[in-house]
């Protein structure tokens, strides 16, 4: 769940701080971390924004706070092989949004769309 309404920066024991490119903060569960999705996450973040994502040091993750919720929705529920595949695949690839309605990119065939 975001946590925007912390403002002393501190984390949760067991937890570890990150944020979304919209600037949302969410305490993530350490034992999220060693998962696919929070793995592709922050491999992103680290091809994006070099892991910190401004001069404060920030874990900032290049999605926004619809796709971050729903990740941590699919491993609260501990979501299917199949999702968490279906779900990566959605997120690796860059989409386009126009005024919210997902379209594809130039060059890709597909839509990308998160519930």
């Amino acid at each position: 769940m975001p946590r925007g309404d912390l403002s002393d920066g501190l984390t949760v024991k067991g937890h570890c701080m990150v944020y979304t490119s919209d600037g949302s903060r969410f305490e993530v569960p350490l034992e999220y971390l060693s998962t696919a999705v929070f793995g592709e996450l922050l491999r992103m973040s680290q091809e994006e924004f070099g892991f910190a994502g401004g001069d404060d040091g920030r874990i900032t993750l290049p999605c926004d706070t619809a796709v971050m919720e729903y990740a941590m929705c699919l491993l609260r529920r501990d979501a299917s092989t199949e999702v968490v595949m279906a779900f990566l695949s959605s997120i690796a690839r860059p989409c386009c949004f126009d005024g919210g309605v997902v379209v594809p990119c130039v060059g890709l065939n597909h839509y990308v769309g998160v519930c």
